[in-house]
């Protein structure tokens, strides 16, 4: 089947949350999964801006269902108490772990647990949210859990005994690490669903090299300047982040895509949503295991995957 992002397949009925949904590739993700049909869920740490979010989708798509779920992914006292909330969810067919910091300074920095800032938000957030949901993604059939890798990974090897930077703090490092910890835990999760025989698909799916000067303007979510719109399109290899979700979009809704499969743009930066291959270092089982249990002792929460 060609996949074809302007006429995706008919999403009436399910639900999909999305964290981070208020902004950037989390909205656009939103927006076109409720064009398709889904009820959307914007997991923020802003209300007030997922509502401008919310509003927005509703302009966009006649008659969107969209609601707002507050989560500081950098606090686990939120994640516990949106996690809480999930698992009251009637359905659930997706969570789709987007949100993330890609800006920071050279200065290590902190989450409210004493975890690193990238690490902690990026990935240990994330990793408690999904095992605290986990009773909701199992109560629906073929329902999935998509994680947000990113080409970064590539770029910086993997030291899988300074996951949090404790040794040395380089802000680009770290946002790798956290990458790669997220690719590494979602194909663990995909290990872990098939020897427990359970449909759950667990997915990746990075969005190549998306920026805001290619994104469509959407008022008070996407407002990037007009020279700002200019000089980008200038930059060869680059897409809008509206072209970079739909990458998350695949992953999350293709019927072809099956649990551990990896999706990104055709040229790696950009392109159309293809088939594409992690790292070997975020791949290995070594490393998934390793991965868990720490993720595990960091953060509290037990996640057994099973029914």
């Amino acid at each position: 089947m060609t996949w074809t992002p302007a006429a995706l397949p008919s999403q009436i009925g399910k639900t999909f949350v999305i964290t981070g949904g208020n902004a950037g590739l989390g909205y656009f993700t939103a927006e076109q999964l409720a064009r398709a049909g889904a009820r959307v869920v914007l997991a923020s740490r802003s209300l007030e801006r997922a509502d401008v979010a919310a509003r927005s989708i509703r302009g966009q798509v006649a008659g969107a269902s969209v609601d707002l779920l507050e989560l500081d992914l950098a606090s686990l006292d939120s994640v516990r108490t949106a996690g809480a909330e999930l698992v009251g969810f009637e359905r659930l067919d997706g969570l789709i772990l987007n949100a993330g910091l890609t800006a920071g300074d050279s200065t290590r920095q902190v989450t409210a647990d004493g975890h690193e800032l990238m690490f902690g938000t990026n990935f240990l957030g994330h990793f408690a949210l999904t095992a605290l949901a986990w009773p909701a993604l199992t109560r629906h059939p073929e329902s999935r859990v998509v994680g947000l890798g990113s080409i970064s990974t590539s770029l910086v090897p993997l030291d899988p005994d300074d996951l949090q930077s404790e040794r040395h703090f380089d802000f680009f490092r770290a946002y790798a690490f956290s990458k790669h910890a997220v690719q590494g835990f979602i194909l663990e999760l995909d290990r872990r669903v098939r020897s427990a025989g359970l449909s759950v698909a667990a997915t990746l799916a990075h969005p190549g090299y998306a920026i805001d000067g290619l994104t469509p303007f959407r008022p008070g979510v996407s407002e990037p300047p007009t020279v700002s719109r200019v000089g980008n399109a200038l930059m060869l290899g680059s897409q809008g982040k509206n072209r970079g979700a739909a990458s998350t979009v695949r992953a999350a809704i293709d019927p072809e895509i099956v649990g551990g499969e990896f999706v990104g743009p055709q040229f790696l930066t950009r392109g159309r949503p293809e088939l594409a291959r992690p790292v070997a270092s975020s791949a290995s089982p070594e490393f998934g295991q390793h991965l868990w249990k720490l993720a595990e002792d960091w953060s509290g929460v037990p996640f057994a995957v099973r029914s």
